[in-house]
């Protein structure tokens, strides 16, 4: 699978994260027209925390995004801000639809999400590109091997 690096000023770079939100209760409270919404504003909170949103759906009950991660973000940090924009934002424009769902304070994402790392190569093709790099040549008195470090 052939993908594209980011550069960065001191690194070069390609980190891709999947994100699964649910909502609070796992109430079926998202309509196609919440998704659309939820889109764009997940995608603008993206591209100002210098990010990108590569893919977005959902379900009644959940979401999935595929976010081109910057190494400048931490995932905890994106994750608090996507799910709390676009909750506010999701209160603000759906809010009467909502109310049949939740009532009291209110909250539309369950505190817990998803998050996987993504990539070009499964693991194992990873570990072992990592096991079989050369070994340096070292002076005779230093030891270089498998699992050791110096």
């Amino acid at each position: 699978m052939k993908y594209s690096l980011n550069k960065g000023r001191s690194c070069v770079y390609k980190i891709s994260l999947h994100l699964v939100f649910v909502t609070k209760y796992r109430k079926c409270a998202i309509t196609p027209e919440m998704l659309e919404v939820m889109e764009e504003c997940m995608g603008s909170i993206c591209e100002g925390m210098e990010c990108q949103l590569e893919e977005f759906n959902g379900e009644a009950d959940h979401v999935h995004l595929l976010v081109d991660l910057s190494p400048k973000v931490a995932p905890s940090v994106l994750v608090n801000s996507l799910k709390s924009v676009s909750s506010r934002k999701m209160r603000q424009q759906f809010g009467k639809h909502l109310s049949q769902f939740y009532w009291g304070k209110p909250q539309f994402w369950s505190k817990a999400y998803c998050a996987v790392s993504t990539g070009g190569a499964p693991m194992r093709v990873v570990k072992r590109y990592i096991q079989n790099q050369d070994t340096p040549l070292a002076p005779p008195n230093h030891r270089f091997g498998r699992g050791m470090r110096g």
